[in-house]
């Protein structure tokens, strides 16, 4: 039998959301950089924003698989560093559109690229100052028994996305109702 997990920490204003707040539906992903399989669900998850306007909020956390994915932890560190400069989305996009090029010195030209304060990048990078958040991410997201990654969780419960997205959106669209 397999067991049922929740998500362990709820949704706050740090975490790294699009759509509204207030959405009757919310989509946590727990994701890695690296992992093909994430880079293949992102299209899909952003494709919920869309197909169900104002009712759908997505959640991004870090969830590096260091162990298979080298670069995984460089890049959330830099996603980080461009979200305290108001861009996490458009490097998340980035990141994932470039994912077999994820060495250090290519992190930094995606930052240069975004126009990010490059004295701060260095600076945030060097002094891997989000790796405690994205520590955070991983340990919640291991509590909430999520085992590889996308860890997808709808309304609190984990959904298995294994067998592909489609499922996802049947789920979302029963729970509106429609």
């Amino acid at each position: 039998m397999t067991q049922q997990h929740d998500l362990v920490a709820p949704v706050t204003a740090i975490d790294h959301r699009l759509g509204p707040d207030h959405a009757p539906v919310t989509v946590v992903e727990y994701g890695d950089f690296e992992c093909p399989t994430c880079k293949q669900a992102a299209p899909s998850l952003q494709l919920l924003l869309s197909r169900f306007p104002g009712q759908v909020r997505l959640v991004f956390r870090h969830f590096p698989l260091e162990e298979v994915h080298p670069h995984a932890l460089c890049a959330a560190e830099a996603s980080e560093v461009a979200a305290q400069q108001g861009k996490f989305w458009e490097m998340h996009d980035l990141l994932f559109a470039n994912q077999l090029h994820l060495k250090p010195n290519q992190l930094r030209g995606y930052a240069e690229q975004l126009n990010l304060d490059m004295a701060r990048y260095t600076a945030e990078m060097d002094d891997e100052i989000y790796r405690q958040r994205i520590r955070e991410h991983i340990d919640t997201g291991r509590r909430s028994g999520v085992r590889g990654t996308p860890g997808i969780f709808i309304n609190g419960e984990i959904h298995d996305v294994s067998a592909g997205m489609q499922s996802l959106f049947d789920k979302v669209q029963a729970l509106l109702g429609k």
